[in-house]
């Protein structure tokens, strides 16, 4: 390329990016930045081959929201959950949990949400938070035996893979993996298949099935976990995850 071509060259480039013909040098350091990127963007996708496949995970389409001040504590939705999916009335097993907030003695903290020294007393109701991708306990689980339910778009626990390990119960963030302690099997709250049976048997419209929203950042933890992601898992997000 001649003298003469070298200068035409970025007022065509401004030209196409919609900048005046006559550019400043901060914007010409704009143009070179947008340049830089786009040279980047070219490099990984040339390291991870034209043809590496796009993986995208859906979220669910709903989860149960839940309203303390409305709740009674009767516990009839952790006895219609384990009546629905368990065959038996075992509110040990249910996915939704029922517990009053109270804070048992100086040196403990029963619940994350408090109102006053000793708590309020208010019923609460733990639901599973349907979090986003990546989904600590399926990405947790070494038999991949957590999957997202057809309708729902909820993850749940298939029995028949399930061997009983209990990773994803440490590493759910809210403590709401179930075990049952009779088949050695995990559970969790996959929405029924979308019509929740806690939700239709609350007598005081206490919990809701809503559309799907992300709760995670909203809800504090309420336990400390460390998720230890299977070597197979790992490489396989390597396909749509870039570590920095």
């Amino acid at each position: 390329m001649g003298t003469e071509g070298k200068e035409e060259l970025i007022p065509r480039a401004a030209a196409a990016a919609g900048f005046e013909t006559t550019i400043s040098r901060r914007k010409f350091l704009i143009l070179t930045a947008c340049a830089v990127n786009g040279l980047a963007a070219l490099s990984i996708r040339g390291a991870w081959g034209a043809d590496a496949p796009v993986i995208i995970i859906e979220n669910a389409k709903g989860l149960i929201l839940a309203d303390p001040t409305r709740c009674v504590g009767c516990r009839r939705c952790e006895l219609a959950c384990t009546e629905f999916n368990d065959g038996r009335s075992q509110p040990s097993l249910a996915r939704i949990k029922v517990d009053r907030n109270i804070n048992f003695g100086p040196g403990g903290l029963t619940s994350p949400v408090m109102g006053g020294a000793w708590g309020n007393g208010v019923f609460i109701q733990d639901t599973c938070k349907q979090c986003p991708h990546p989904v600590p306990c399926e990405t947790a689980c070494p038999e991949g035996a957590i999957k997202a339910d057809p309708v729902t778009g909820a993850r749940v626990v298939d029995a028949v893979v399930c061997v009983g390990c209990r990773l994803c119960r440490k590493a759910c963030p809210w403590d709401m993996i179930s075990f049952d302690e009779e088949s050695q099997k995990a559970t969790k709250c996959f929405l029924c298949h979308g019509s929740p049976k806690c939700v239709e048997a609350c007598p005081s419209g206490a919990i809701a099935y809503v559309p799907w929203l992300d709760l995670t950042r909203e809800v504090p933890p309420r336990v400390s976990v460390l998720t230890v992601v299977p070597a197979e898992k790992a490489q396989s997000c390597l396909e749509c995850h870039i570590s920095k």
